[in-house]
């Protein structure tokens, strides 16, 4: 949570924000962070064992809307009185402390859950306030189509065929609707898939660079560190393997 005037870039994508803001950040995204003139700083940072975003999806529907969305900035511009709700939650959680107790951990887990509920319902009212007054050109499209090939075809040519433009004047309009280039976005949309795949699954490092359709398990590890700064399995190791993979088995 911040106030005031910052700006950060995360992955290498730069942003830019004013008043109240709330930032949502996933394990190994790479912060980069110029406070300007913040004047109220609070992070809450919790493990995937302690709450798992996706095995609470029907819940808090925060999945895809304010964590792992690569299509969207990753954070909210709110109001006063939104933020002061969000703050007075962070407070509850503070003091507990180090917590011991199970019913202590219980009650720290319920006052996480309504801050993430409570942010992807205001982001959700907000993008939806946004669309209505936009105009959305046939290129929001390439989401989709990102999404259903991104293992299979990792050019931009292959895009901007499937929408009848030449390269450049493709690659100009999905920044214009994304910020981003498309050649980052097929990147960031593989490593999320290889993210979702090491942490929700129980599939080994060999099956899931097959899946995602790299040559082999080595090249896949190499991409993976270069793009995240960990490999694939140490990523594992540090974010653990969710609940949802064990109940799946």
């Amino acid at each position: 949570m911040v106030d005031g005037n910052a700006s950060f870039s995360i992955d290498f994508n730069p942003h830019d924000t004013y008043g109240k803001h709330i930032l949502f950040l996933s394990p190994y995204q790479l912060l980069n962070w110029n406070f300007g003139d913040s004047k109220n700083i609070r992070i809450l940072q919790f493990h995937g064992d302690f709450y798992c975003i996706e095995y609470h999806k029907v819940e808090v529907a925060c999945n895809g809307i304010l964590f792992n969305n690569i299509y969207e900035k990753p954070f909210i511009s709110v109001e006063d009185d939104f933020f002061d709700e969000i703050t007075m939650l962070f407070d509850k959680i503070a003091k507990f402390g180090n917590v011991i107790l199970n019913y202590d951990l219980a009650i720290v887990r319920t006052y996480l859950q309504l801050i993430l509920a409570l942010c992807s319902k205001e982001k959700q009212s907000t993008q939806k306030s946004i669309e209505k007054s936009l105009k959305k050109p046939d290129i929001f499209n390439f989401r989709t189509m990102l999404d259903t090939h991104f293992a299979s075809s990792k050019s931009v040519v292959f895009y901007a065929n499937l929408h009848g433009l030449s390269v450049n004047a493709f690659s100009k309009k999905v920044k214009k609707n994304y910020g981003k280039a498309p050649s980052k976005l097929i990147q960031e949309r593989l490593i999320l898939e290889a993210k979702r795949l090491l942490h929700l699954t129980n599939k080994n490092i060999k099956e899931i660079s097959a899946e995602l359709g790299f040559e082999d398990e080595f090249y896949f590890s190499r991409y993976f560190k270069k793009e995240v700064g960990v490999s694939p399995k140490t990523f594992r190791q540090e974010v653990g393997i969710s609940i949802v993979a064990e109940k799946s088995m």
